[in-house]
């Protein structure tokens, strides 16, 4: 089939894959000039008046989704009796090819990931439409990181009511079946949602639940059997990722999170506490080492390491017990043991800072720089300017509040516009003056600002430079102190 030209447009070039009702072609549009993925549904399908329709209908429905994370459909028609649908072409691997290529992800990014096909999932159910074959195959990585979600409701077009051999063959894999699809049962969003908990269960430990080379077995295992322990197989996992994971793959969709919304909101909750717990285990995760090494590896290095940990914890704890003995309590020991003590300090987003300007700053939107949802944000206005990085003037800031006098040990700035410079500045009023407390940092999705611990209840996030695209939002501001 390949070289052939469908509809006069289409020009197949590679065999991208194949699957129980479809094979998927990369292409070359010759009337636009661009590359574009074709999915052409099987023969045996096409001469079936039901199935075509149904093809039909479901490239209707998935047309009219139009989202970020979800792949775009660009066209539909018949050939010679050849059904197919045209969307953009991704042109990167997918989610099991990365999994098998670097092992598990480190933690925060097996939730950003998670947290894009969410999104997507949710705005499908939002529009009426689910899933159905959920599975790190179906997400496509953008050449920027980006997860896009395909194959939407493709997998509708046969019906779970055939059997479970039947259904296992639709949809390619048993891996991410939920309970309900293995049973033959009606499927609902709260389908997606188990589907979902299998593919972040696999990002974090690079293994499905349930292995197995026999559909049925495996089917019955997502029926009947409990999860192995996340926490096991992946100790730096945070509990409150491990208890959100558990709860998506409930076997009883009442059990699991009420909607794809609600399992998204606490995966944002999941990012903001580990976003919070500082970045050592993303670096770890990331090093050349741990990406070529099998799961059982990265366990075998993390245990070896251990003793060496408690080894310096222990002769860390006798220094201070040596010196809080000789010294008699002295205020400089009781300071130094204190210091170790940091704790989440809540903030909340005040107002924008202007002094320079107008005096406002997108005010309003102040709170959702410290609403625990790093998908809202507050941000500055658009500036244009070949004087002071692109501002005009010294600077913007958003004020945030301590709810009290507070010497911060450090704040952290998360950003979806990376590559702003900014300052933290503290005052005792939320319209200032501010005085310097950090020094100028860029903020490239994350950045820690260490303070120098004077003591305010007003804290600006002063924005000196712009980022490329001239405004710079400011997604979440946590603290320590």
């Amino acid at each position: 089939m390949l070289d052939e030209v469908i509809a006069d447009r289409y020009e197949l070039e590679e065999l991208v894959g194949t699957g129980g009702m479809s094979s998927v072609y990369k292409a070359r549009d010759r009337l636009l000039e661009r590359n574009v993925a074709l999915k052409v549904l099987h023969p045996h399908y096409s001469d079936d008046p039901e199935y075509v329709e149904r093809f039909r209908r479901e490239a209707r429905s998935v047309a009219q989704l139009s989202h970020p994370h979800i792949v775009t459909v660009i066209d539909r028609g018949e050939d010679g009796g050849q059904q197919f649908i045209v969307f953009e072409f991704v042109d990167g691997e997918n989610l099991k090819q990365l999994v098998g290529r670097i092992g598990p992800l480190p933690v925060r990014r097996a939730i950003e990931l998670t947290l894009e096909i969410a999104d997507a999932l949710a705005f499908a159910h939002d529009h009426g439409l689910v899933h159905r074959d959920v599975k790190p195959q179906n997400v496509l990585l953008t050449p920027d990181g980006d997860a896009k979600v395909t194959d939407f409701g493709i997998a509708r077009s046969l019906d779970v009511e055939q059997g479970v051999t039947q259904t296992g063959t639709v949809l390619g894999t048993s891996n991410y079946l939920s309970p309900e699809q293995a049973s033959g049962q009606p499927v609902t969003p709260a389908t997606d949602v188990y589907s979902l908990g299998v593919v972040l269960y696999e990002l974090l430990t690079a293994d499905v639940p349930f292995p197995g080379e026999n559909f049925v077995a495996v089917a019955m295992k997502h029926i009947n059997e409990t999860p192995p322990d996340l926490s096991e197989r992946r100790p730096d996992v945070p509990l409150r990722l491990v208890a959100a994971v558990e709860r998506a793959l409930e076997k009883d969709p009442s059990r699991r999170f009420a909607s794809m919304d609600e399992f998204a909101s606490e995966l944002r909750r999941c990012l903001v506490d580990t976003a919070s717990a500082g970045e050592e285990r993303t670096v770890i995760a990331t090093s050349p080492v741990l990406k070529e090494s099998h799961p059982h590896r990265m366990r075998a290095t993390r245990r070896r390491r251990w003793p060496l940990v408690v080894l310096v914890l222990l002769v860390a704890a006798a220094a201070i017990a040596a010196g809080i003995l000789e010294l008699g309590g002295s205020k400089a020991k009781k300071g130094a043991a204190g210091h170790t003590g940091l704790r989440l300090v809540p903030l909340s987003g005040v107002t924008g800072y202007d002094p320079q300007g107008t005096g406002g700053e997108h005010d309003a939107d102040a709170p959702k720089a410290t609403d625990h949802n790093p998908a809202t944000y507050w941000q500055t206005e658009t500036y244009d300017s070949p004087d002071f990085g692109g501002l005009g003037k010294s600077g913007v800031g958003l004020v945030v509040d301590a709810g009290g006098p507070t010497k911060l040990a450090s704040l952290t700035v998360t950003t979806d516009t990376p590559g702003f410079a900014a300052q933290i500045q503290e005052g005792s009023s939320s319209t200032g003056p501010f005085a310097p407390d950090s020094s100028v940092r860029t903020v490239n999705g994350s950045a820690t600002f260490k303070l120098s611990g004077k003591s305010g209840r007003y804290y600006v996030v002063w924005i000196t430079q712009l980022p490329p695209g001239d405004v710079a939002h400011v997604n979440e501001v946590t603290a320590k102190g």
